[in-house]
C-alpha cells in the first residue's frame, strides 16, 4: 500500500522538475561606472557560495554600461567552452584599473579650461582594457545569451546587442563593451559596423539604466515554452545625495550635465524594479543598496573611494544575507 508520504515525495519531484529546477534564470546588471564593483563583488560572493561560475548559473545575462562590461566578461570563454573569467578577476578591474578607465579624474586631476566643451576622458585607456579582455572574440561566441543595451545617436534608435542574433555575428566582444559604456560628456561615442550599417554608439544607459525588463522580455520570447522565470537585478548602489533648489535654481546647461545623468539613471533603475515586481513577484530579487559612505559619480577613482565600495558590497552581501542564500539555493540546483 502505497503512504501519504510516498504521494508527497511523488509530487514534490515533480515540482521540482517541472518548477524549480527548469526555471530560467536571468541575470540583470544595471550600469554605474566605477560602481560596477559593487555587482562584482555580489557575483563573487554567489560564485564562492554556488561553487559555480556565473554563466553556468543563468540562461541569460543583461547588462548596461558597466554592467554590459560585467555581462560579457562572465560570457567570454577560455577557447575550451568555460567561462575565462571569474567575478573576482573581474572586480579587480574597479579596484586596480580605475586610472586607466577615468585617467586624471576629476577627483584628482581639477577641470581644465575649456573641459566641459568636449569629453571628459579619453577613451584610449578604456579601449586598452578591454582590447586585453575581449581580443577580437565575437560577440556571437558567448557561453551563455547575453544582452548588451546601447544607443544609436544617428538613426536615433535603441540598439539590443544580442549575441544570439545572427545580424551581431561579425560585431566583436570589445566593440559590444565600448558601445553600451560610451557615457555621454564622459567618452566620446563608438563607431559600430552592424550588419553592414554604421552606428554611432552611446551608453544603453541613456534609455535603460536596469535592463531588467528587457531582458524579461526577452527571455519570454527565447523560451517560449517556459511559464517559470527567476530575475536576479543587480544595482550600482542608490543616488543618495539630495540636489537642493538653492544649487539647482541658477544651473544652466553646463551645471545640470552631470546631476541630470545621475537622476536618469537612478529613476529608470526604479521604474524597472517597480515593474519587475509586478511581474515575477516572489521569482525577482533586486539586490540594491544606498550609498552611505561612497561616492556616487561614475568616476570617483580615488583609493579611498574604491575602499569605501568594497565596504558598502560588504554592507550589501550581509544586510541581504538571507536572499544571497535563496539565490545560492536556486542556482545550484
Amino acid at each position: 500500500m502505497v503512504s501519504l508520504i510516498h504521494v508527497f515525495l511523488y509530487f514534490l519531484s515533480i515540482y521540482l522538475h517541472d518548477g524549480i529546477v527548469d526555471m530560467r534564470k536571468i541575470l540583470s546588471i544595471d550600469g554605474g561606472g566605477i560602481r560596477g564593483l559593487i555587482p562584482a563583488l555580489v557575483l563573487a560572493e554567489i560564485e564562492q557560495k554556488t561553487g559555480k561560475a556565473i554563466a553556468e548559473c543563468f540562461d541569460l545575462i543583461a547588462g548596461t554600461s558597466t554592467g554590459g562590461i560585467l555581462a560579457l566578461g562572465f560570457s567570454k570563454h577560455n577557447g575550451n567552452l568555460k567561462p575565462q573569467y571569474s567575478a573576482c578577476e573581474l572586480a579587480e578591474i574597479y579596484q586596480n584599473r580605475g586610472n586607466e578607465i577615468f585617467p586624471h579624474s576629476l577627483w584628482e586631476t581639477p577641470l581644465p579650461l575649456g573641459g566641459y566643451t568636449e569629453e571628459l576622458y579619453s577613451h584610449t585607456g578604456l579601449e586598452k582594457i578591454l582590447d586585453e579582455y575581449f581580443g577580437t572574440d565575437p560577440l556571437s561566441t558567448a557561453i551563455t545569451k547575453t544582452l548588451i543595451t546601447s544607443y544609436d545617436i544617428q538613426s536615433r534608435e535603441s540598439v539590443f546587442l544580442k549575441s544570439w542574433r545572427p545580424e551581431y555575428s561579425s560585431t566583436t566582444m570589445k566593440e559590444a563593451a565600448r558601445a553600451t559604456s560610451a557615457a555621454p560628456t564622459y567618452y566620446e561615442p563608438a563607431i559600430v559596423s552592424i550588419d553592414g550599417v554604421t552606428k554611432v554608439l552611446v551608453d544603453g544607459g541613456v534609455f535603460i539604466n536596469s535592463p531588467s525588463v528587457s531582458a524579461y522580455a526577452e527571455a519570454k520570447k527565447l523560451f517560449p515554452e517556459e511559464n517559470d522565470f527567476f530575475l536576479l537585478s543587480l544595482g550600482t548602489g542608490e543616488l543618495s545625495r539630495p540636489i537642493p533648489y538653492s544649487d539647482a535654481k541658477n544651473w544652466g546647461k553646463v551645471g545640470w550635465l552631470m546631476p541630470l545623468l545621475g537622476c536618469m539613471f537612478d529613476g529608470m533603475a526604479d521604474a524597472s524594479d517597480y515593474q519587475m515586481k509586478t511581474f515575477l513577484g516572489k521569482n525577482y530579487i533586486r539586490l540594491q543598496t544606498n550609498l552611505t559612505d561612497a561616492s556616487d559619480d561614475l568616476d570617483n577613482v580615488t583609493n579611498s573611494n574604491i575602499k569605501n565600495l568594497i565596504e558598502e558590497a560588504k554592507k550589501l552581501i550581509k544586510i541581504h544575507k538571507s536572499e544571497i542564500e535563496e539565490i545560492t539555493q536556486l542556482l545550484i540546483k
